[in-house]
């Protein structure tokens, strides 16, 4: 069973980057504030010790989340891929088969996705329909809203 979780050469950047801000700048910011807290006395009554607790418990627990996701991450370089059907990383030239619409996907990681910003999770319904599909397939996403169908009208790997 493989419980590897996918995501890009760049969103694991990205979770590197933020876990050496996390250990490096915030860890230690914090331990200087719960020491800065308690020297004012009664830490039964004081709300700074108490929001410095808080906030280290949360940086603890990021640090935990992010150190899991790479250690259990299967980084893919898009750039390095070739298939003649979208997979993992692929970037996805769409038409939305009502509207005639054209939109443009890069299927990565849940971490990294940012419908916005034209990233699309690989769990969301739309990229799990792609997976496996070649250019000039259909496919069709049942959503809330109802049905849709797109035409992949061409695929990448950058």
């Amino acid at each position: 069973m493989n419980n590897k979780i996918p995501m890009t050469l760049r969103g694991k950047e990205r979770l590197d980057s933020e876990l050496k801000d996390l250990i490096q700048v915030q860890r230690p910011a914090v331990i200087k504030a719960i020491e800065e807290a308690r020297s004012h006395g009664d830490l039964s009554e004081n709300a700074d010790y108490d929001a410095a607790k808080e906030r280290q418990g949360f940086i603890e627990a990021r640090i935990g989340e992010i150190q899991h996701k790479l250690a259990m991450a299967e980084v893919i370089d898009p750039s390095k891929l070739q298939s003649d059907r979208v997979v993992f990383g692929a970037t996805v030239l769409l038409e939305d088969c009502e509207l005639g619409k054209e939109i443009q996907y890069q299927i990565v990681g849940a971490d990294e996705s940012d419908v916005k910003k034209g990233l699309l999770s690989v769990m969301s319904p739309l990229a799990r329909g792609l997976i496996g599909k070649r250019k000039g397939d259909v496919v069709e996403v049942v959503s809330p809203s109802g049905a849709k169908g797109y035409e992949i009208i061409d695929f990448h790997f950058k």
